[in-house]
C-alpha cells in the first residue's frame, strides 16, 4: 500500500514499517472480481484469525500468538508495541418501505452499485508504551475490550430520496496482550522478548451447528504486532549472528514469526506477522495502490479488473468501499501506470573491472568445430542415445519401456515429487548430462495425459537412486 507523503519516524517510528502491515491487515480482504456474491468471497479471511477458546477448541483455528525475539536494548531504552487487527462488523441492507419503516432485503439497487449484505473489516489498535526494566519477571499485562455496538447509515438515490439504509453491528470482543523479558545467557546483554496476543472473549457457540461465520465478529482477524526499541536493537530471527544462534533456536514463535522492518539497515523495528516474511519486507514502488488479492500479480489483476462488464463493477462498488477504491483505480489508471507494472530489475548493480568470461570463451577448443556450433550436442553425440540408452539400478537393466517404482527423495528441491511416492512409473529416455549425471525422464502410469505429455516432450525427471525397477509390462 502506498501513499504519497513521507513518513515522519521522528513522530512515528512505525510509519515505514506500517506500510507492509497494512498489506497482511488485508491479506485477501476482498478477492477479484470483488463481489459478495463471488465463490472465492465466500469464505474470507484465512490470516492472523485468533478466535474465541469455546471455539478454538474444536476448531483448527488458534486462539493465541506467541512471538518470541532476542533484543539488545540500551540503558533506560522503552518497547513500543502496536497489536492491529480487524474487528468483523455485520453490514445489513434494508429498504424503505411506504409506512416509513425498513425491511431487510437482500439487495438494494442504485444506479451507480448494488448493496448486499457483507461483512465490513474495521481497524482496530491497541498501543502499549513501557520500559524494558519493568519488563522482566511477570512483565507487562495490557487486557482490551471492543463493545458491541450497532450503527445506521441512510442510502439516498441520485435524486436525494431516501431509499433505505445500512445497518452495522459489531459484537463484544475481548483480548489480551502479554509482554515479558529474560536475559539469556552469554557474554552479551541480551534479552529474550516474548510477546502473547490473545483472544478472551467468552462467546460459546449457540448450538453444535454454528458454523465459522458466527464466530469471525468475535475473532481478531489479520493480527499481527508492530515492536519498537527507542534505544537498542532486534537481532534477526533469519540471519542472526553466529554467537546467537543457539538462542535464536530456543525462541518458540506460534502462529507467528517475527522479522525486521521499516527501511534497511534499521534494527529497531519489527514486525510480527502471521504470515512468513524476509527482513524488510517493502510493498513495491511501481504498485499503484491496495489490490487485497492475496498473491495475484497487479498488473493482471488491474487489466482483468478493469474488463468487468458495468454490472459487475456496480456489484463490487456495493460490497465494500474497499472495492469501490479498486474499480475506481482499475478505470482511472493512466497508461504509463499501467505499463510501469510490466516488470522491474532489481538485481543490477554496478562492478569494476572485467566480469566474468562468457560462456562461449568456457567451452573447450574443438579441431574442425565451427564457432558458432554447440561445444556438445547430443543429437549429434552418437556416443549417447537416449531411446536405447540402459543403465543397471539393484542389478537390473533399466530403459526406455521399463516400468518402475518411484521413491523420491528428500534432497529433491521439488516438493511435488513427494507427492508421488510409491507410484508406478514408464521410463520413456535416459538422458546423461555432461557432468556425467544419469537422469531418468518418465510418466505416471495412470496419468490419463500421458498422452498429451509424451507427444510434447513434458516428462518427470528422476535420478537412479530415487527408482526401484518392476517386472516390464
Amino acid at each position: 500500500m502506498t501513499t504519497g507523503v513521507l513518513p515522519d519516524e521522528t513522530a512515528d517510528p512505525f510509519a515505514t514499517a506500517r506500510q507492509v502491515a497494512d498489506a497482511v491487515l488485508f491479506e485477501g480482504y476482498v478477492l477479484y472480481p470483488y463481489r459478495a456474491s463471488a465463490a472465492k468471497n465466500r469464505l474470507r479471511w484465512q490470516f492472523g484469525v485468533l478466535v474465541p477458546p469455546a471455539w478454538g477448541t474444536d476448531s483448527a483455528e488458534h486462539s493465541f500468538q506467541r512471538t518470541e525475539c532476542l533484543m539488545e536494548p540500551r540503558s533506560g531504552a522503552r518497547l513500543s508495541a502496536e497489536l492491529r487487527f480487524l474487528h468483523a462488523q455485520r453490514r445489513t441492507v434494508q429498504r424503505l418501505c411506504p409506512d416509513g419503516g425498513f425491511e431487510t432485503v437482500e439487495e438494494l439497487e442504485l444506479p451507480d452499485r448494488v448493496l448486499v449484505p457483507w461483512d465490513e473489516g474495521a481497524e482496530e489498535r491497541v498501543t502499549i508504551e513501557a520500559d524494558v526494566s519493568k519488563l522482566t519477571g511477570e512483565g507487562v499485562t495490557v487486557p482490551f475490550t471492543r463493545p458491541a455496538r450497532e450503527e445506521t447509515e441512510q442510502v439516498h438515490d441520485a435524486e436525494g430520496r431516501l431509499v433505505g439504509r445500512l445497518v452495522r453491528r459489531c459484537a463484544r470482543l475481548d483480548g489480551r496482550v502479554r509482554l515479558t523479558a529474560r536475559a539469556i545467557d552469554g557474554p552479551y546483554a541480551t534479552l529474550r522478548l516474548t510477546a502473547i496476543v490473545e483472544n478472551t472473549s467468552g462467546w460459546e457457540p449457540d448450538d453444535a451447528a454454528a458454523d465459522r461465520t458466527a464466530a469471525l465478529p468475535h475473532c481478531l482477524v489479520g493480527a499481527h504486532l508492530l515492536l519498537g526499541l527507542s534505544a537498542g536493537s532486534f537481532l534477526s530471527m533469519t540471519d542472526p549472528p553466529e554467537w546467537a544462534r543457539g538462542a535464536v533456536d530456543a525462541c518458540r514463535n506460534e502462529h507467528a514469526w517475527p522479522v525486521l522492518a521499516g527501511d534497511d539497515g534499521r534494527s529497531d523495528v519489527l514486525l510480527s506477522a502471521p504470515i512468513i516474511l524476509e527482513d524488510h519486507p517493502a510493498i513495491a514502488p511501481e504498485s499503484p495502490g491496495a489490490l487485497y488479492d492475496a498473491l495475484e500479480i497487479d498488473e493482471i489483476l488491474a487489466l482483468r479488473t478493469a474488463a468487468l462488464t458495468e454490472q459487475e463493477k456496480r456489484e463490487a462498488r456495493g460490497t465494500d468501499p474497499r472495492a469501490a477504491e479498486v474499480i475506481e483505480l482499475a478505470d482511472t489508471m493512466p497508461p504509463e501506470v499501467l505499463e510501469r507494472l510490466h516488470g522491474a530489475v532489481r538485481a543490477l548493480r554496478e562492478v569494476t573491472g572485467p566480469g566474468p568470461a562468457a560462456p562461449d570463451a568456457l567451452a573447450p577448443e574443438v579441431p574442425g568445430l565451427r564457432p558458432d556450433t554447440p561445444w556438445w550436442d547430443p543429437e549429434s553425440d552418437r556416443s549417447v542415445d537416449p531411446v536405447r540408452d540402459r543403465i543397471t539400478v539393484d542389478g537390473r537393466s533399466v530403459g526406455a519401456g521399463s516400468r518402475v517404482l518411484l521413491r523420491p527423495g528428500r534432497r529433491r528441491t521439488d516438493a511435488q515429487d513427494l507427492f508421488l511416492q510409491g507410484r508406478t512409473a514408464q521410463v520413456e529416455a535416459v538422458l546423461h548430462d555432461v557432468d556425467g549425471g544419469v537422469h531418468l525422464a518418465v510418466t505416471v502410469e495412470g496419468d490419463p495425459g500421458v498422452d498429451i505429455r509424451r507427444e510434447q516432450g513434458r516428462f518427470l525427471y528422476f535420478q537412479p537412486d530415487e527408482i526401484a525397477p518392476l517386472e516390464d509390462a
